[in-house]
């Protein structure tokens, strides 16, 4: 499966404290801690988000799906909030939206 998550206007404007390489690291890490929780698999193709901050969206790809994905996607933008909020330096409502693009 192929999701894309729109960053929010806020969203967006947390992106930009960071470097592309930071976004896609932030978000492998926190899908991997994730994966300890939640039975799946998520992939953060570098070749497919080369420009996450002038997109103003990032694609996963979710794999060996056997929980809700719904609920995982909200945990993954709460728990991504963390690192945007601390450099951002204020609060965030939703980081992002989500957009199923391919179903497997």
């Amino acid at each position: 499966m192929r999701v894309k998550l729109k960053f929010t206007n806020k969203g967006k404007t947390a992106i930009e404290k960071f470097s592309n390489d930071e976004l896609l690291e932030i978000f492998s890490r926190y899908s991997n801690t994730l994966t300890k929780k939640y039975d799946i698999e998520v992939v953060v193709p570098e070749e497919a988000n080369p420009s996450i901050i002038g997109d103003g969206s990032i694609e996963l790809r979710l794999e060996r799906v056997n929980c809700d994905v719904d609920t995982f996607l909200k945990e993954l933008g709460r728990d991504i909030k963390v690192p945007l909020v601390k450099r951002l330096g204020t609060k965030l409502d939703n980081v992002f939206k989500t957009e199923v693009m391919e179903t497997e």
